[in-house]
């Protein structure tokens, strides 16, 4: 009897957890898709003023206790320099510089779990920032899959952050500003360095062409074109290309489905679980 309603509580109540990396250049429109996907897929959720949204810088997490600012001067004091910058909503940006040498720098090898638990070991003021670089920044449920987003800045300095979490993630999303041609060929070179990476082979891939309402953007052929060397890199995972306008919600219910559905049958990264109260 008790494995029966053990088995029923777990079919009723247990979400099958999935987490969501959102790369792309800064300025293409990250933040704003995920509070769109927030908003569309969470009835109850309040998000933050779309026109008050600012460049990420390091990881956006939202919640972060105030006084959380870091100095790197020791392993022990500190691994990373860190600030924030917060809106009128309470949003808050972290500001980090993992990538500027020091302890962090001589301790690259490995998943950003790993070295997290690591790095957990050097003092209360590192364990608190690991704590908020370690919580996804949004969550989404499709059906029985929970998805957990993590929305990293794409800053060129920033960028060699990203693949300290593929190991631990099950999908990407990939943002473009389809309205930026200039910067196309240093989103492209972000993209095909990430799709190399061997830590996310058959990990789906979602390519946003973001920022579609404005006329002027580019088409996806276009988009399509200009990443065309990057096709072979991406072998047999689910990728596809999409049209998305982050700003009036256009495609990102469509996408967000579309990774719940290749994250739940990719059998080669099994979902975390947890029960849902």
């Amino acid at each position: 009897m008790y494995t029966l309603l053990s088995g029923l509580y777990k079919y009723m109540f247990q979400k099958d957890e999935y987490c969501i990396l959102i790369l792309g250049l800064d300025n293409a429109g990250k933040t704003t898709f995920l509070e769109q996907s927030k908003t569309r897929f969470n009835k109850n959720y309040k998000g933050m003023s779309l026109s008050k949204i600012t460049t990420t810088v390091g990881l956006n997490s939202k919640g972060v206790p105030q006084g959380c600012g870091f100095v790197r001067q020791t392993p022990e004091d500190a691994v990373m320099s860190a600030g924030q910058q917060a809106d009128g909503q309470g949003h808050v940006k972290l500001l980090s510089q993992f990538t500027l040498g020091g302890w962090w720098g001589e301790h690259q090898s490995g998943s950003f779990l790993s070295w997290s638990w690591q790095a957990a070991r050097q003092g209360p003021r590192t364990r608190s920032l690991i704590r908020l670089l370690l919580s996804p920044v949004g969550t989404v449920d499709v059906g029985k899959a929970r998805l957990m987003f993590w929305d990293l800045g794409g800053q060129e300095e920033l960028q060699s952050l990203w693949d300290k979490y593929y190991a631990e993630c099950h999908g990407v999303i990939y943002v473009i500003d389809s309205t930026d041609e200039e910067r196309l060929s240093e989103s492209k070179r972000a993209f095909e360095k990430m799709v190399t990476s061997e830590a996310l082979d058959g990990v789906p891939i979602l390519v946003l062409a973001n920022k579609q309402d404005v006329e002027t953007c580019l088409s996806i052929p276009d988009i399509k074109t200009a990443f065309s060397d990057c096709t072979s890199k991406i072998g047999r995972r689910d990728c596809l290309t999409q049209a998305c306008s982050a700003l009036t919600g256009k495609g990102v219910r469509e996408g967000i489905e579309w990774m719940g559905k290749c994250v739940v049958r990719n059998v080669h990264r099994p979902p975390r679980q947890r029960d849902i109260t």
